[in-house]
């Protein structure tokens, strides 16, 4: 059967496959388009299994904001390039509004979800590896709701930041993840810092202090001076306002007569070891793994 330029262009928009692959396919399927959909599916779900052991540390966080309630989703990618394509981008928005809808922030059964076309987030995300040629994933999800103000912030893509008040406006929430998502806080106050990070720092001031050779009662005067310091340096309410240093967010919300909630925030590849790759080796790696499926 003749295989037309008409044929792999339908194929082509279905599958999001190559034109080279397209026609492949359709040789191999005869012309049958659904067998030849079906087969690219195979194929991409197979080099989709070959990419998953790679380190996908880039990517985008997206925020989803309606009303009362925030989404906040990160998906990776394996290089800068990736993140910024418009169909890795369309995708991690579809995952942000399908969590919205459902409320499903558990990863594993959120890639059962219907991505809104009638395939699952998972074959969405394996249709989209075939495509663009990089391991994507999607990381984290989480959902914040709240009954007061609720402000969220974006720096780029990379970060992103979401704030619950109780008191205050959606302005001053704003003001707030944007300085979440500058400084990176532990916690909102003294009472949210784990203790055995506590006990911790509060030992190795010790330590510090004594070897200063002074007095006990010195040494205390100047571990609780220094624990003092490090919980406003930890603590969003005891550190200087991003957009103003001179106040600190705690003075800010007081003056405001509004308290945190909460707050979340997402930083691309946060804690993911990423691995030093030779660039030439990977590109050779690549034409051979090419080689290998002709």
């Amino acid at each position: 059967m003749s295989i037309t330029a008409s044929m792999v262009k339908e194929l082509r928009e279905r599958t999001g496959a190559g034109m080279m692959e397209c026609k492949k396919a359709l040789v191999e399927a005869n012309g049958d388009l659904d067998a030849a959909a079906e087969a690219l599916r195979k194929s991409g779900q197979a080099k989709a299994d070959k990419k998953a052991g790679r380190v996908a540390a880039d990517g985008r966080v997206i925020i989803s904001k309606d009303g009362n309630k925030a989404v906040i989703v990160e998906v990776n990618s394996e290089t800068d390039f990736v993140a910024k394509d418009e169909n890795f981008i369309s995708f991690a928005e579809s995952v942000a509004a399908v969590v919205a809808a459902s409320g499903v922030t558990d990863v594993a059964a959120l890639a059962s979800q219907d991505i809104g076309d009638g395939r699952s987030i998972e074959q969405a995300r394996t249709d989209l590896v075939q495509k663009v040629g990089e391991n994507i994933s999607v990381r984290r999800a989480s959902i914040v709701e709240a009954n007061g103000p609720l402000g969220s912030y974006t720096h780029g893509a990379r970060i992103g930041a979401i704030v619950a008040l109780e008191g205050g406006d959606e302005e001053l929430a704003r003001d707030i993840a944007m300085h979440v998502a500058a400084i990176n806080p532990v916690c909102v106050d003294e009472s949210g810092v784990p203790a055995d990070t506590l006990e911790r720092e509060r030992r190795i001031f010790t330590e510090q202090a004594n070897d200063s050779g002074k007095p006990p009662e010195i040494i205390e005067k100047m571990v609780t001076g220094r624990v003092a310091k490090f919980l406003k340096e930890i603590t969003l309410v005891g550190q200087p306002f991003v957009k103003d240093p001179d106040v600190t967010v705690g003075k800010l919300l007081k003056g405001a007569g509004a308290a945190v909630v909460s707050f979340i925030r997402f930083e691309v590849g946060e804690g993911i070891e990423k691995k030093e790759e030779n660039f030439a080796d990977e590109v050779m790696k690549q034409i051979e793994d090419a080689k290998k499926n002709d």
